[in-house]
């Protein structure tokens, strides 16, 4: 499966991490699976992926207010990195993204715009051996305003010195197509893992 980009000279790509460039949803999903089981903390599948690009943080407080839980943030956000950490070896690169990575890698800058950590973003990128291709990594505690809020993306432009509209995004969630369309960027929906086995 090859994905069709839209029209345009584009000066710079900015891509989500987890689900865009590293196929690691999955794995995330295990690892929450893990940590909140032992809470009897319920996060649906689909719900996980509803909220794809939701910093980990404003997870487990949005499923404590829900389920009526005090599960402790700073504990969880820790234990669920370590498990996905733990798993790191079984990553791949998505295809269907690492095609586009490489064939313009050294014509136009690139950047990672993510909701995950600093930490868990190049230990994905350093996995797949692609973190030397990236001039520019924004990721949770860089902005105040996570996606749909365009703050991320414009972040990137800003430091790859590319206007917004001469961005292309590349993203797997509607929260991230969402706050690249407010960004004023055209983008690119990468599909989830199980409409690329299609």
């Amino acid at each position: 499966m090859k994905l069709k980009l839209p029209e345009g000279e584009f000066k710079a790509y900015l891509f989500d991490c987890d689900g865009t460039i590293a196929d690691s949803m999955p794995l995330h999903y295990i690892a929450w699976k893990s940590v909140l089981a032992e809470w009897g903390c319920e996060f649906p599948e689909d719900l996980f992926y509803a909220w794809g690009g939701m910093p980990v943080v404003e997870i487990i407080s949005t499923l404590n207010e829900r389920q009526g839980l005090s599960m402790p943030v700073v504990d969880i956000q820790r234990r669920k990195e370590e498990m996905f950490y733990a798993n790191l070896p079984q990553m791949k690169a998505v295809p269907e993204v690492l095609e586009h990575i490489e064939a313009r890698h050294g014509e136009i800058p690139f950047a990672v715009v993510s909701g995950s950590t600093h930490e868990s973003v190049r230990a994905s990128l350093n996995t797949l051996n692609l973190l030397d291709r990236f001039e520019a990594l924004v990721c949770a505690g860089d902005y105040t305003r996570s996606k749909p809020h365009p703050e991320p993306f414009l972040l990137a432009a800003e430091r790859l010195s590319i206007a917004p509209e001469n961005c292309l995004v590349f993203e797997d969630t509607a929260l991230g197509i969402e706050a690249a369309t407010a960004a004023g960027m055209a983008s690119v929906r990468v599909p989830a893992p199980w409409e690329r086995r299609n």
